[in-house]
C-alpha cells in the first residue's frame, strides 16, 4: 500500500500548508529523539496521539506502518532487560529482569512509536510528489528531489519486475522453500537480473530526459500559500517541541 493513499482526506493536518508541516513535524520528532526522562513519555505518546487523530488517519493503516520496523526493533529492545543495568527485579533463572534496561527498553519502544507515528502522519497527509515540491521550496537541490521522484516513480514498476521473474521462476519448478544451494543460486540470479534490468532501465530514461532538455537551467515554482492559521500551527508545533527539549534539560 501507499504511504500517501489517505491524501485525500480532509483534515486540519491536510490542509496545513506542506512547506510548514514539514518544519513542524521534522522537529517535533527530532525532540522526541532528545527525550530520555521516563516521565515524559506519556505525553509525548499523547501529542504523536493526538496528532494522529486530528490528521484522521486511519488506526490500521498507522498501525501497519508500525508493524515491520517495530518488529525488529523491539527484538533488540527486548534483551536490554535482561543484560543492562545492576537492580534485579525478578530472577528468571539464570536470567535477572533488571529495572535499568527495562526503563530503557520502555523508552526505545516509546520513542520509536511517537517518532514514526509523527512521520507517518507528516508523509501520510499529503502525496509524495507535493512533499517533495515542499522540500525544494524549502532549498533542497534539484538532484536530491528528482532522485526522490525517481525512487517513488519506479519502485512498484521494479517490484512488478520481480513478482513476474518469481512467478516464471514458479513455473520452471522453482521453490523457494527448498534449502539449497541451488535455491541460494537461482535467487542471486533473480536478484541480479533485476538490478541488471533497473540499471540499464535509469540508462533510457535519463537519457530521453536528456533529448527533451533535461539539464538546464529552472525556477522553482510551487502553488503554496501559508496563512495565518498555517503559521499558528507551526508555531504551536514548534512550541511543543521545545517544551521537550527544556523539559529534558532541566
Amino acid at each position: 500500500m501507499r504511504l500517501d493513499q489517505h491524501a485525500g482526506i480532509d483534515s486540519p493536518v491536510h490542509r496545513w500548508d506542506p512547506r510548514l508541516k514539514l518544519v513542524a513535524l521534522m522537529a517535533l520528532a527530532l525532540s522526541f529523539a532528545f527525550v530520555q526522562d521516563p516521565r515524559l513519555l506519556p505525553a509525548m505518546l499523547g501529542v504523536s496521539f493526538t496528532l494522529c487523530a486530528v490528521s484522521r488517519l486511519p488506526a490500521g493503516f498507522v498501525a501497519r506502518r508500525l508493524r515491520y520496523p517495530g518488529f525488529f526493533i523491539l527484538m533488540l529492545a527486548a534483551v536490554l532487560p535482561f543484560f543492562s543495568g545492576e537492580t534485579v527485579l525478578l530472577q528468571l533463572g539464570p536470567l535477572g529482569l533488571r529495572e535499568e534496561g527495562s526503563l530503557e527498553m520502555v523508552m526505545i519502544a516509546g520513542r520509536f512509536i511517537s517518532i514514526i507515528t509523527v512521520a507517518v502522519v507528516l508523509f501520510g497527509t499529503a502525496p509524495v510528489f507535493t512533499n517533495i515540491k515542499a522540500l525544494r521550496a524549502l532549498g533542497l537541490p534539484p538532484l536530491l528531489g528528482d532522485m526522490a521522484l525517481f525512487s517513488y516513480r519506479y519502485i512498484e514498476e521494479i517490484g512488478t519486475d520481480l513478482r513476474r521473474m518469481q512467478r516464471a521462476a514458479r513455473l520452471r519448478g522453482f521453490r523457494a522453500a527448498r534449502p539449497g544451494y541451488r535455491n541460494l543460486k537461482t535467487l542471486a540470479s533473480l536478484v541480479g537480473s533485476l538490478l541488471v534490468r533497473s540499471y540499464e532501465k535509469s540508462h533510457r530514461v535519463y537519457h530521453a530526459m536528456l533529448l527533451r532538455g533535461y539539464g538546464g537551467p529552472e525556477r522553482v515554482r510551487h502553488p503554496f500559500r501559508a496563512g495565518f492559521a498555517d503559521a499558528a500551527a507551526l508555531v504551536g508545533v514548534l512550541g511543543v517541541a521545545a517544551a521537550f527539549v527544556v523539559a529534558e534539560a532541566i
